[in-house]
């Protein structure tokens, strides 16, 4: 198990209980800190709470030589369990889960946090059987549309079961929210993603390239965004559509790309070097998802300027976009939609540059401090609760 140490590790006093807004522990349990929209608000919040005068502590099922992604705070303590996410059999992945638990408990319980934050399902499950008995309080947070997400029925089982242990539920909508048991939304918070807004001026794009931004897994719709282009490339043919990603479908998307005579204007790139970078070379954006659970590259296209085109997808775009207002709104999965929203965009550049203006100016509800805030709040709560827990009222 490979850890860094964190040289700044608050010392509470011994026998004090901790108040709402002190130098609180924060144990973040994630699977690991590669690139990913999780990862991403991850890194934002530890760095965040290590300038707030809080200690992080990060546990990841990475192995000890992972590299994170996005930049993380020298202040922040990274523990790597050895066991990372793989696909194995059922005997190998029930063994998996049950060393994983164990690593988990035997972490939590070195770091001896206040509060333990959680993301995505499975690492919320084990994290929770983790800190059973251990006398501190977990948030879990749930970053995907439960409704849609597939995780399997053992684990809807065990999230069923597990998650009333938790102090609390984070979801970035409220409809996510809503999909879980009344009990449930009583301790919950909906809390979106934040965005940074990149400093003006650093764009280096060619004028016609139309970005989208995501896994390449079925959730993403890329299957049908080049549904869509392939409809009006002979209408638009200075425009390009690069794809940013990398995942399971490249070859069948390849496939559907060299199917649709796309070869020439479509480019599928993998991950950028740089997170973020793909805005430098954007002139407008494109987000194609079945489901969200937010959409933070949709929100991080408008906070840099560009007009956007989404499906109004379960859940997420409708919260960002106001339909002709600062972006367009497509039906779900209507690709005869989003070719002809595409045509009205790419083909007419004072709506780009109208929609674009707004764009920018709408994401500065979710900035970072106004995002964090919300955070504390979850955190303060859980802190005041353990503390009454333990000393009484």
């Amino acid at each position: 198990m490979g850890h860094e140490r964190n040289p700044t590790t608050f010392k509470p006093v011994a026998g004090l209980p901790l108040a709402a807004g002190a130098a609180a522990r924060i144990c973040i349990v994630l699977p690991g800190l590669g690139a990913g929209g999780t990862e991403h608000v991850v890194s934002v919040l530890a760095n965040e709470w290590i300038a707030r005068g809080r200690s992080v502590t990060i546990l990841t099922l990475e192995e000890p030589g992972a590299v994170p992604y996005y930049p993380l705070h020298p202040g922040i303590e990274v523990r790597r369990l050895g066991l990372p996410p793989g696909r194995r059999g059922a005997v190998s992945a029930i063994g998996t889960a049950g060393r994983r638990v164990w690593r988990l408990h035997r972490a939590l319980r070195e770091v001896g946090p206040d509060v333990v934050v959680s993301f995505l399902v499975r690492t919320n499950v084990l994290t929770l059987m983790a800190a059973f008995r251990l006398g501190v309080e977990v948030v879990v947070s749930e970053r995907n549309n439960p409704a849609a997400q597939t995780v399997g029925p053992i684990w809807n089982t065990l999230r069923s079961r597990l998650y009333p242990r938790a102090f609390g539920l984070v979801t970035m909508t409220k409809g996510a929210l809503e999909f879980f048991p009344a009990p449930m939304r009583r301790r919950g918070w909906v809390i979106p993603n934040p965005v940074d807004l990149p400093a003006a001026g650093r764009r280096r794009s060619d004028g016609r390239t139309l970005t989208a931004v995501g896994r390449l897994v079925p959730q993403k719709g890329f299957d049908l965004l080049l549904r869509a282009f392939a409809e009006i490339a002979p209408e638009v043919p200075d425009w390009r559509l690069v794809i940013w990603g990398e995942g399971a479908d490249r070859g069948l998307l390849e496939a559907e790309r060299a199917s649709l005579g796309l070869d020439g204007r479509v480019d599928m790139p993998g991950v950028t070097d740089v997170p973020g970078v793909w805005v430098d070379t954007a002139d407008a954006f494109v987000l194609s998802s079945r489901f969200e659970g937010w959409g933070i590259v949709l929100l991080e296209a408008m906070a840099a300027g560009l007009p956007v085109v989404s499906f109004d997808c379960r859940w997420g775009p409708r919260e960002m976009i106001d339909d002709g207002q600062n972006g367009l709104l497509v039906d779900p999965e209507n690709v005869a939609a989003m070719a002809g929203a595409l045509r009205r965009l790419l083909s007419d550049e004072s709506l780009r540059q109208r929609l674009a203006e707004a764009a920018r100016q709408s994401s500065r509800r979710f900035t970072t401090a106004h995002v964090v805030d919300r955070w504390d709040e979850v955190v303060d709560a859980a802190l005041t609760s353990h503390s009454h827990s333990r000393y009484g009222p």
